[in-house]
């Protein structure tokens, strides 16, 4: 049985004990004896939900594929908004969320992969105003070239993140792949009156944000080995926290809508929110939350792939900007935080919210009448 030493360049905050079992020496019977570091991301061609099909190609996919709520099969919600789970009628007032989501690696850290791919799925549940109730794993493993044991400390950290949700990791479908994938499918609950969609904001909401931007230029920056010291590990904190204040959220009428902000980053999220929801969104510059030293990647080339298509999807539904400007607003998240519509009565509740779950919540903006404008995203000066 041959011996394979594997060493991850990692930067998480798992505690110590997780670390030592996941750089142990490690005996597979799938795997030959590796000499060099094993990083993870170097064996896929896309990194978390950077990896997602682009928005016009999805929508030649799911052409003659829409479906609506339907009150023969108790559907509350489909896809034809592209919200971020289905919703089911069981009656009683509640219904059943269900959403699936998974992913090639995002971070070299088969844990800290295994824990930001469950949190993301996970955060669809919590997008809904929903509670997560059980999940089960999707996993796509090159056994020829990667150790089963490698694939055991991923299913290790989404084990971890269902624990931190209070949920059950109850089982799962596997698949030997070219590359690794992982992920989950989730099912939730909520009451009809909590329920949020991606659309419903009005005219006067505000927007709120819960996590700074720049995740898919750091994990770009960190690929091409440009990430500063001091900001190894700030991305993997960010992606790893639970969305779970979003079950507080559903419960305050003034929500209108609430979306989380994934792979089409804030302007792609936000740009369905207001298709869905006929409103314009005018966002400050000044208040839109970036990670520390984001600007400095972004003139060192630090931008993914992503970015690119987001912005060919949805770039002239945002006002004219700077390529900076342009950049964040179309830098694909992984596990990235919520996007919230609210009432302006309704704010303290909001921030309370917040300040309960131990957060910061980043006010972005505001939305408007839709009008005549072409474009529904603007973009301001002024800080407020």
């Amino acid at each position: 049985m041959p011996r394979a030493a594997i060493i991850f360049k990692r930067h998480s905050n798992h505690d110590n004990a997780e670390i030592r079992d996941a750089i142990s020496i490690m005996k597979t019977p799938e795997a030959e004896t590796i000499d060099q570091p094993i990083r993870l991301t170097q064996f896929s061609h896309g990194a978390g939900c950077g990896c997602k099909i682009a928005p016009d190609v999805l929508a030649t996919i799911l052409q003659g594929s829409v479906v609506e709520s339907d009150s023969t099969s108790k559907l509350l919600i489909g896809n034809n908004t592209r919200d971020d789970a289905a919703a089911v009628d069981i009656g009683d007032g509640r219904a059943v969320l269900s959403t699936t989501d998974f992913f090639m690696p995002i971070v070299d850290d088969p844990f800290d992969f295994g824990r930001i791919a469950a949190s993301n799925a996970l955060s669809d549940i919590y997008a809904m105003g929903g509670t997560p109730l059980m999940a089960v794993a999707i996993l796509g493993w090159p056994i020829q070239s990667l150790p089963a044991s490698v694939a055991n400390r991923v299913i290790a950290g989404g084990r971890a993140a269902c624990a931190e949700a209070g949920i059950a990791l109850a089982g799962g479908h596997s698949i030997d792949s070219p590359e690794p994938i992982f992920g989950l499918a989730v099912t939730g609950e909520v009451s009809h009156s909590h329920l949020k969609k991606n659309v419903g904001a009005q005219p006067g909401d505000l927007l709120f944000l819960t996590k700074p931007l720049g995740v898919g230029i750091y994990t770009t920056a960190e690929k091409q080995d440009k990430l500063e010291q001091v900001d190894q590990g700030v991305a993997t904190r960010h992606m790893c926290q639970l969305n779970r204040v979003g079950t507080d959220i559903g419960a305050i009428e003034g929500v209108h809508a609430m979306t989380d902000v994934t792979g089409f980053g804030l302007a792609g999220h936000l740009v369905e929110m207001c298709e869905g929801s006929e409103v314009r969104a005018m966002l400050s510059r000044a208040l839109i939350p970036t990670l520390p030293n984001v600007k400095s990647y972004i003139s060192k080339g630090c931008i993914p792939g992503g970015s690119e298509r987001n912005f060919s999807a949805y770039g002239h539904r945002i006002d004219p900007t700077d390529h900076e400007t342009r950049t964040l607003l179309c830098d694909p998240q992984t596990s990235g935080g919520l996007l919230i519509a609210v009432a302006p009565e309704s704010v303290a509740a909001l921030r309370q919210c917040f300040q309960n779950a131990g957060i910061e919540g980043f006010q972005i903006g505001e939305l408007l009448p839709l009008k005549d404008s072409t474009t529904l995203i603007g973009l301001s000066d002024s800080p407020s």
